[in-house]
């Protein structure tokens, strides 16, 4: 009854302020179907895609502007980038795994379904096309999400350019210092996958051991062994 309420609500809103910034209505989202600790009701959304199609077409209809901040850029693509890959995985659901959609031959992360601007892009070109060659911020790999277990905690929030830096470090500190994602002590490391597919992001200013111990607990030798885990595609379902 609350859920039918808010979303009344946010309709209501969204008919009076058609100019609205598009952050509140994906914000909302988010809070209501991502629990705290970053499980998604995928049920739940599929019964409300109204909402999330109020976003994407929002999406559509906003052309980036090169006199964009960083920031707001980043924010902007990130929250595109969750928003698909929601859409992705409720059009396709139900589901076991991102890994399992296949589109004309190809994989969830290079099909052109993802219309921003009037342009139509897959994940893979936001991902690697636009946050990682414009912006070289490796706490990119922990904003963006496909939803799976062994990924970071999905936000229940939207990025904006106000909170982007701060979210992406608490983002980045509780990733790494999770033990279900990453096994550290002293002398040996045990990480995701992300930090292998990634290393080159990782390493720019260092080894990966200094990239870790930027926001490990406890800190690391520098001759740390380093092995990385299995990777989980598993939705993160609720």
């Amino acid at each position: 009854m609350m859920k039918k309420l808010f979303f009344a609500l946010v309709l209501a809103f969204i008919s009076v302020n058609t100019q609205s910034q598009t952050n509140e209505v994906f914000d909302a989202l988010l809070k209501t179907y991502v629990t705290p600790n970053g499980k998604l009701d995928y049920k739940g959304l599929r019964k409300n895609k109204a909402v999330l199609d109020i976003y994407l077409n929002q999406l559509e209809e906003t052309i980036p502007s090169k006199k964009w901040s960083s920031k707001k850029a980043k924010a902007f693509w990130m929250n595109a980038y969750n928003a698909y890959t929601i859409k992705l995985i409720i059009d396709s659901y139900p589901l076991k795994k991102l890994t399992d959609i296949k589109i004309k031959g190809k994989s969830a992360w290079k099909i052109p379904f993802a219309k921003v601007g009037r342009k139509t892009y897959s994940l893979d070109y936001i991902e690697h096309k636009i946050l990682r060659r414009w912006h070289d911020d490796p706490r990119i790999h922990v904003g963006i999400n496909a939803g799976s277990v062994s990924g970071p905690r999905f936000p229940n929030y939207a990025f904006t350019a106000k909170n982007i830096n701060d979210k992406l470090e608490s983002l980045m500190s509780e990733f790494v210092n999770d033990p279900t994602k990453n096994k550290i002590t002293l002398t040996k490391l045990e990480l995701s996958k992300i930090f292998e597919w990634y290393e080159e992001d990782f390493i720019a200013n260092g080894s990966l051991v200094d990239y870790i111990n930027i926001y490990a607990n406890s800190k690391i030798n520098d001759n740390a062994s380093v092995s990385f885990l299995k990777y989980d595609w598993s939705l993160n379902e609720k």
